[in-house]
């Protein structure tokens, strides 16, 4: 199975895409980096420029139905900008919509809260999102993971990278049931 990894083409906090990425590798199934635009993606460690990572492809040439699930990493400026695409946020409410497993840590959480996704869900972010999560109509809980299972998709939360091995294990457990496995 394919899981899209979205990511704005700078500013994604490195270890949030890097260990969720090798998580869902280790689980068999095949990570895509998914972005607004074509090239390299700037990972960053915190404020500091990281590695840079190759796009395997665009919003604007895929589609929520390639993938049996979503992966929106964090960093400030990650989702910042994503939520400026209507493209990206579009991509985002179509895996909603088709009922598939969206995973999403620390700010990561903001792209949700434009594509209008968290009416009556429980979920966890960096906590300077709660208000922007009760806002969109979430319920923001301080919690290491929160796997939300209200319709029409699951929800995977983690609040930041300390909570990564939780998250990792999280998100491909669910990613495992939404593939029958």
């Amino acid at each position: 199975m394919q899981i899209a990894f979205l990511v704005a083409p700078e500013g994604v906090e490195q270890v949030e895409l890097t260990d969720p990425w090798q998580a869902v590798k280790d689980a068999g199934d095949t990570p895509v980096l998914v972005s607004t635009e074509p090239g390299e993606i700037q990972a960053l460690n915190h404020l500091d420029k990281a590695d840079t990572f190759p796009v395997d492809r665009t919003v604007a040439d895929t589609s929520a139905g390639d993938y049996g699930g979503l992966v929106l990493p964090g960093g400030v400026a990650n989702p910042d900008f994503l939520r400026m695409d209507e493209k990206a946020v579009a991509f985002v409410r179509d895996f909603f919509e088709a009922g598939k497993p969206v995973a999403a840590i620390c700010h990561g959480p903001w792209t949700l809260v434009e594509a209008d996704v968290l009416r009556g869900r429980t979920l966890t972010s960096w906590p300077s999102l709660r208000t922007d999560i009760r806002n969109a109509g979430g319920e923001w809980v301080d919690e290491q993971v929160k796997v939300c299972g209200a319709r029409p998709s699951t929800l995977i939360t983690s609040r930041k990278p300390d909570d990564l091995k939780a998250f990792c294990e999280a998100i491909t457990a669910e990613f495992a049931k939404a593939s029958g496995g």
